[in-house]
């Protein structure tokens, strides 16, 4: 990978990086203002639904940050873009297409195909 191509997908990683991050301020100061008494029972229930799917969103965005954390860090080291299981280059259009991959497309496949197994026990 050239430096044009690393300093595509770093100032991509960035961006994506930013976006959560202000997703997740603009999630926590929409909850403390919203929180209000509500009396209806449903209603109360129904929110707090909401705020549940809100939250496990937000923490899997937690999570994704921290992968895309990772990522950079392998930019930095020279290991990204390299297969983990295989050492072999993940394709441009991969990376373009998940930018945190640490598998190229025929490991990540071997992976879910395995894991697919080990799940039906």
């Amino acid at each position: 990978m050239n430096d044009r191509q690393q300093e595509y997908f770093r100032t991509k990683l960035k961006d994506w990086r930013a976006s959560l991050l202000a997703e997740g301020r603009e999630t926590i100061e929409g909850m403390q203002e919203g929180t209000r008494n509500i009396p209806d029972v449903a209603d109360r229930a129904s929110e707090e639904t909401d705020r549940a799917l809100e939250l496990r969103t937000r923490d899997r965005q937690r999570k994704l940050v921290a992968k895309i954390d990772s990522a950079l860090r392998r930019l930095d080291d020279g290991t990204y873009g390299w297969c983990e299981a295989s050492g072999e280059p993940i394709s441009l259009k991969r990376l373009d297409a998940r930018p945190i991959a640490t598998l190229s497309l025929e490991a990540q496949e071997r992976h879910e195909r395995k894991e697919k197994v080990h799940r039906d026990d």
